[in-house]
């Protein structure tokens, strides 16, 4: 029950703050975890990122304000953080498809995203297996994309970008540098998250001494510790959800600033893969 009330705790916060400055710090002190770690954690849990949760929620707000009042639209702009009357427009139509005075007209559709709560739901039946283990700082090298930070649209954009650096021969390439078989499949990080997106690096452990081209990135990774989630059937969209909604809320652990792996071993044919994330006790 800890958990589900520090849950709650923040989202009380943040339903209390939609006229206000919203502090992501003050968030995620009421989650009792560090602001990265519930940047990450938000979205794998609930399907949608912080910021567009609480634009959704503001706008939402703004909406039934507008239908039922005569507030200016520039006053309910204003209100919900919005800086002009143009950018609240925009906002406001992106959501519900109208512009703002336009909600006040008869047998209009909006659309409406209740606040967020957190409830109990009885899993665990299927196993997870991890390992904790520490590792010394290494290089990584390879090509990067952003990649939204919206949790359904990144799961949709990744698999464009990696096709994309097979078909560029990006992948072929550093293979071949590495000395390996053109169809062995790399590794890949997620890194650099903003609240709007993140990279994506199809990348491999750089050997000392190798020089590569300038059409690659080169990653350094400090020493960190690790959480090891192993995946045989390399089915990773949904061992990311289950990460962040059954272990780390049980475990002693929280994700700490660093790089995350996906990390894919064997041919195309036939691949296992392990999630990687960087860590530390509670």
């Amino acid at each position: 029950m800890d958990w589900l009330d520090r849950m709650n705790s923040a989202m009380d916060y943040i339903e209390a703050n939609l006229t206000d400055s919203i502090s992501y710090e003050e968030i995620a002190r009421k989650a009792y975890c560090s602001t990265y770690h519930f940047q990450r954690m938000f979205p794998f849990i609930t399907g949608v990122s912080l910021s567009e949760y609480i634009r959704r929620r503001r706008l939402t707000l703004a909406a039934f304000e507008l239908q039922t009042t005569d507030a200016k639209v520039l006053e309910v702009a204003m209100k919900y953080g919005y800086d002009s009357p143009e950018a609240f427009a925009r906002a406001f139509k992106n959501l519900h498809g109208i512009m703002p005075m336009s909600a006040r007209e008869q047998g209009v559709t909006l659309k409406a995203y209740p606040r967020m709560s957190f409830h109990i739901s009885i899993r665990g039946d299927v196993e997870m297996n991890y390992r904790i283990e520490q590792r010394r700082s290494f290089e990584m090298f390879g090509v990067y994309g952003l990649i939204n930070s919206d949790q359904k649209t990144a799961f949709a954009e990744v698999p464009v970008f990696r096709k994309r650096c097979d078909e560029d021969d990006s992948v072929g390439l550093m293979n071949e540098l590495l000395g390996r078989f053109g169809d062995t499949v790399l590794h890949a990080a997620l890194y650099d998250h903003t609240r709007e997106n993140f990279k994506y690096m199809v990348c491999y452990n750089l050997p000392k001494g190798l020089e590569i081209p300038e059409r690659f990135t080169k990653l350094s990774v400090p020493a960190l510790t690790w959480a090891i989630f192993p995946e045989p059937q390399c089915e990773l969209q949904r061992l990311w959800e289950r990460i962040y909604s059954e272990w780390f809320p049980t475990s002693e652990y929280e994700q700490v600033e660093g790089p995350s792996f996906e990390m894919y071993y064997g041919m195309a044919i036939n691949v296992t893969g392990e999630i990687w994330i960087p860590v530390k006790k509670k």
